[in-house]
């Protein structure tokens, strides 16, 4: 039996343990792994927290994006229908000015065709008078003249008042 590979084998094998209890080694390797096992723990729960907070973080942003975006919404309605009231007050007031500016073309219109009738008067007149200074120079003579501007003369006084 001591010949046998097996039976040194197991001595070996006892020899180890012994020199490992001796040396308390086995202690060592086990503080070692609770400390491994505690750091491992340690570093899960510190992953689950993190989690968590990323969670959380990612609820809020959605909530905040889904904010974001209803106010976006809300703003382009507002701006269209303020554009589509800019747009009415501006036909309106377009409407209003060309009114307007129909109404003071009309103006200028009635009021140059007042001044043009004005100057036929006056021309007509003008020629009137040129005509019967001709007329009056032609057909009368120097007594006829002289009775008509005192006759003119005369009642002068009775026109004016």
């Amino acid at each position: 039996m001591i010949a046998t590979p097996e039976f040194w084998a197991a001595a070996g094998f006892v020899a180890l343990i012994g020199v490992l209890i001796y040396f308390k080694v086995g202690q060592g390797i086990g503080a070692s792994l609770d400390k491994r096992s505690e750091r491992i723990k340690t570093a899960l729960d510190e992953a689950v927290q993190l989690r968590e907070e990323a969670q959380h973080l990612l609820v809020e942003h959605q909530r905040k994006q889904r904010d974001a975006v209803r106010e976006t919404e809300e703003m382009l309605v507002k701006a269209r229908e303020a554009a589509e009231r800019f747009a009415t007050e501006a036909a309106a007031n377009l409407e209003i000015t060309l009114k307007r500016r129909e109404e003071m073309a009309h103006d200028r219109i009635a009021r140059a065709e007042a001044e043009a009738l004005q100057q036929v008067r006056e021309i007509a007149v003008d020629v009137s008078v040129a005509a019967t200074r001709a007329l009056i120079a032609e057909k009368l003579d120097d007594g006829s003249r002289s009775a008509l501007i005192d006759s003119a003369i005369s009642e002068l006084p009775d026109k004016l008042h």
